[in-house]
């Protein structure tokens, strides 16, 4: 097949492909540090793709904006919290990948939405608090890295658990993108061989697709890394728990 008639193959009305740009270019955003809308571009690549195969669509859109936030981000990288998480966020893809094809979705979902929205009212409670103390038991990063790896292989739903991990650590801005921007950029491509050989979701077709789409990943991108140059350290935690907290009830009842 050539390259226009794989793209016709799709058979995609114009409604979808705005639907797809759009939750593309929000890709782009997140990935610059516009923490919390993730969840919105996963239900929108769900409700046109279905929820699998949407996972091999989204993923090397995903490693591509990856690139872009560790090379602009770098620098903030806290390289000591990458190296406690990735062993257990590891374990999570695999385990993930092991029993992917079994779990319910509607199940996965509506715990996924419970946890986040628990994690939440527990952030807001600390936030009130104005405590400054961060939590050193290695349990919560072991369960954290572990929860974050199968989450990001089920569903490329990570970005909430991470969030309120990060939040906690009370990173600043900068590290906190840095930090999950890196972590995110291995453990996609940890996913990528396990999508195309064991789940067969990545195709030569999904990669024509990716190809157009790239365009709007790029300007999410940087439009979002102009942005979160506007937003102090203070507004940016509100901003994450108020929009991490929509994404909770979005998944709730989606």
């Amino acid at each position: 097949m050539t390259y226009l008639e794989i793209l016709q193959a799709y058979n995609l009305s114009l409604l979808q492909w705005i639907a797809i740009g759009c939750a593309v270019f929000l890709l782009g955003m997140s990935k610059s540090g516009i923490k919390g809308i993730g969840i919105i571009i996963v239900v929108i690549m769900a409700f046109v793709f279905g929820e699998k195969a949407s996972t091999g669509v989204l993923l090397p859109l995903l490693v591509c904006a990856d690139i872009f936030a560790v090379i602009y981000y770098n620098r903030h990288a806290q390289w000591d919290i990458i190296k406690k998480l990735i062993p257990w966020m590891i374990a999570g893809v695999l385990v993930g990948v092991w029993i992917g094809n079994d779990i319910s979705e509607l199940f996965f979902k509506r715990l996924m939405a419970i946890i986040i929205i628990c994690s939440v009212f527990i952030m807001f409670y600390t936030e009130r608090k104005k405590s400054d103390s961060i939590p050193t038991n290695k349990w919560f990063s072991y369960g954290t890295g572990f929860l974050t790896g199968f989450t990001t292989m089920i569903g490329n739903l990570a970005g909430p658990i991470s969030n309120i991990y990060f939040m906690t650590m009370r990173f600043p801005k900068n590290e906190f993108i840095g930090t999950a921007a890196w972590l995110f950029f291995i453990i996609n491509v940890f996913k990528l061989p396990f999508h195309i050989f064991v789940w067969g979701t990545i195709t030569k077709e999904t990669l024509v697709l990716n190809s157009v789409l790239i365009p709007a990943v790029i300007i999410g991108f940087f439009l979002g890394a102009y942005i979160v140059k506007l937003i102090s350290n203070v507004s940016y935690r509100r901003f994450i728990l108020i929009v991490t907290a929509i994404g909770g009830f979005t998944m709730l009842f989606s």
